[in-house]
């Protein structure tokens, strides 16, 4: 998490992962207290900015188009980071949980890959354009409750990805941009079984503390995420990752 340089990131990450799942790189039994939270490395050019300064700029560009893809890399640089720190913050649970966000973590690195190929294509680097810091920020603000990190952050942040792709992809087509619709076809498909992990973790974590998890979902909406629910909502792809009628019902209802 602290590698400044996303490739060193990835690098980090891969290799620690094909060791995880090599059965080489062993959990402690007994793990220290975690840290407190931190944010993680990023390369010393980035800047960040509320999302409200993000320049708005059209698909039709290849600018555009280029600070679009640095948008989505951005995101999935900050999911490698969310994924260790579930793996590193939340001790003693299940060899599965850690398992779950090991493997989301090296998926995230080869999402993060393949959008920064296209980058390079546009003629951009990473860092070239500015970028939020919204999904760190839900992260620290759930470091001290699992429970609260797997409703909100695979199920609320990360989810909002399905809902929006789709129209990103269609619309990239339609400019003639294949290879990067293509990409974001594969991460679709694959963040279905991220926030999938999150709602079946959450359901653990739920079950655990004897609460009810509808109800509790509802609470935590009202406490730390009314401002970012923006229908519409991808409803087939949330169904795939765990969402229920009832939850979709509601989420319809918040986001007005």
């Amino acid at each position: 998490m602290a590698a400044a340089d996303p490739l060193e990131k990835v690098a980090l990450t891969q290799h620690y992962a094909a060791r995880y799942r090599a059965g080489t790189l062993k959990l402690p039994a007994e793990a220290p207290d975690p840290d407190p939270i931190r944010s993680p490395g990023r390369p010393s050019q980035l800047v960040l900015v509320h999302p409200r300064d993000l320049p708005r700029r059209g698909l039709g560009s290849v600018d555009g188009r280029a600070a679009f893809i640095h948008a989505i890399a951005h995101i999935e640089l900050n999911a490698i980071d969310l994924a260790w720190d579930a793996v590193y913050r939340f001790p003693g649970l299940p060899a599965s949980f850690y398992a779950d966000w090991v493997s989301c973590a090296d998926d995230e690195s080869r999402h993060f890959v393949l959008l920064r190929d296209r980058l390079l294509v546009h003629g951009h680097d990473y860092a070239d354009f500015p970028a939020h810091n919204g999904l760190w920020e839900m992260c620290e603000k759930t470091a001290h409750d699992g429970l609260a990190r797997m409703a909100l952050v695979p199920r609320v942040l990360e989810a909002r990805g399905l809902d929006v792709t789709p129209a990103m992809i269609g619309k990239l087509r339609s400019l003639g941009d294949a290879s990067t619709a293509d990409v974001l076809e594969v991460i679709l498909r694959e963040e279905v079984a991220h926030v999938a992990a999150g709602t079946r973790w959450y359901h653990w974590y739920c079950a655990r503390a004897g609460v009810e998890p509808k109800a509790r979902f509802k609470e935590l909406l009202g406490e730390y995420a009314g401002g970012y629910l923006r229908g519409p909502f991808n409803l087939e792809a949330r169904l795939l990752a765990g969402f229920d009628e009832d939850e979709l019902a509601h989420l319809v209802e918040q986001a007005g």
